[in-house]
């Protein structure tokens, strides 16, 4: 099922604008990707899952979308004031590993995640170390404009002062930025101006490392997302996403050196997911908070309730990660689970709820095309169940059931389609509702144990009765 319009929230412009791409219904998005030197925290899911959920219903819609997420394996620093270490030299040294070593093992952890979440894979993986040639090729690009200067052993910069609306994504007062500032980079011309290429220190030996015309050294982290962009979806993206701590440096420097590299718009659209808060604070190492899928795992949650969880919010609101959420969330998931299984479990007796169906899907599509507007869609779902809870299932609702949790596969990514339950278990039930008919109701209770010993749980509230997985 199509809708007409697709509404998204540009950081840009400040408002929801209508969708539309350069070329008809071929979309090229570009999304910020992981720095692969440590395991994804659920913050890092949460933006992806909001991702998949545009990507699914942007396909679902007739869109062609060529989905580019890049993969950090080098470059980004541990200051966005480009000091520090760089993250994944930092980690191999702690753990006396090489940074190939530390990159190919995270990249691996990701891969396993998105699986365990399903998040559709994107078009393409670019690694940053892929396209150190390219990246060098933009920077020789903006040399030649003159956009750039060297800092003595430390490297090259972009002069952002050449750049004459650097900083509006962000909307930085940049005179403000100066004026305010108490210490100043040592070497910078201007506090906003950022690396494009960094030498290796004299007398080090680094992993990742690579000739190049200003020296031996390796790219800036904003370098890489500008030349994969360009090289794998043109000059102008419709479509760049990311979180909001992206915005005010690194988003905002992808924009300078490509707009200044090309001539052109970087990007058409520039949506930007909210920060996950764990028990209404921020994520820190410090306060043992920061949780990953594996936490997940081990304490038995579905993977699928932790998706339901994040889409309670809005992708542009804060959000927040509890572990009682995370209960009502695995919750959630069984009542649709139980909402799902009625389509084996016809009762002719319910009223005839086409309409409810036919409104539900169509509200859901709404809801999703109003800048993906998750937590609208799932009350749409809920009042939908609250129907066929009372009732059960029509025969002749079926198919338009199965329509519907179709679409809720498709858009959300929350699999609802299991397979019957077995034979011998459903003339279990059979048996017992003869017996509870012919009031032997002892013989009926040991019936609902051994079908609850099979994996499931039968409600008689109806007067007819259904059965949910356990």
């Amino acid at each position: 099922m199509k809708t007409d319009k697709v509404k998204l929230f540009d950081t840009m412009e400040s408002k929801k604008v209508e969708f539309k791409p350069v070329n008809d219904k071929k979309v090229g998005l570009y999304a910020c990707g992981l720095t692969v030197y440590n395991k994804p925290h659920i913050g890092n899911w949460s933006s992806y899952i909001s991702w998949d959920i545009l990507i699914r219903n942007l396909r679902s819609q007739g869109y062609e979308v060529n989905h580019v997420q890049n993969i950090t394996d080098v470059g980004h620093l541990t200051d966005d004031e480009d000091q520090g270490d760089d993250k994944l030299q930092k980690e191999a040294d702690m753990q006396r590993k090489t940074a190939w070593e530390i990159a190919e093992h995270y990249i691996e952890v990701a891969k396993q995640g998105r699986k365990l979440l399903n998040i559709t894979e994107p078009t393409h993986s670019p690694r940053a170390t892929d396209y150190i040639a390219e990246q060098i090729a933009l920077v020789k690009t903006l040399e030649s404009k003159g956009y750039t200067y060297v800092i003595e052993n430390d490297g090259l910069y972009m002069d952002t002062s050449k750049v004459k609306d650097y900083g509006k994504l962000a909307k930085l007062d940049v005179a403000g930025l100066k004026s305010g500032a108490r210490v100043a980079n040592v070497g910078k011309r201007n506090l906003t101006d950022f690396a494009l290429w960094k030498f290796t220190p004299k007398g080090a030996k680094r992993d990742m490392e690579w000739d190049s015309p200003w020296g031996k050294g390796f790219p800036g982290w904003h370098l890489e997302c500008s030349a994969m962009a360009s090289n794998l979806l043109g000059d102008t993206l419709d479509i760049h996403t990311g979180g909001i701590d992206h915005i005010p440096v690194h988003h905002t420097n992808e924009i300078a050196q490509s707009e200044s590299a090309s001539g052109k718009k970087f990007a058409n659209y520039w949506l930007h997911s909210n920060h996950m808060k764990v028990d209404g604070t921020k994520m820190s190492k410090s306060l043992g908070n920061v949780y990953t899928l594996d936490d997940i795992s081990k304490r038995n949650f579905d993977m699928r309730a932790f998706r339901i969880l994040v889409l309670t919010s809005h992708y542009r609101t804060e959000s927040n990660f509890t572990w009682k959420l995370m209960n009502a969330a695995q919750s959630r998931l069984k009542r649709w689970q139980a909402m799902a299984d009625l389509r084996w479990q016809v009762n002719e007796s319910a009223k005839d709820l086409s309409n409810i169906i036919d409104n539900s899907s169509k509200n859901f599509l709404v809801a999703l095309n109003d800048d993906l507007d998750t937590p609208t869609a799932l009350r749409v779902l809920e009042d939908t169940f609250n129907a066929f809870e009372s009732g059960g299932l029509r025969s002749n609702n079926k198919s338009e059931f199965e329509s519907l949790l179709k679409i809720i596969d498709q858009r959300l990514g929350v699999n609802l389609f299991y397979p019957d339950i077995p034979s011998g278990v459903k003339e279990l039930i059979a048996t017992r509702e003869k017996a509870r008919s012919e009031k032997r109701f002892s013989d009926a209770d040991t019936l609902r144990s051994e079908i609850e010993n099979s994996g499931y749980r039968l409600n008689d509230s109806t007067g007819l009765a259904t059965w949910s997985r356990l």
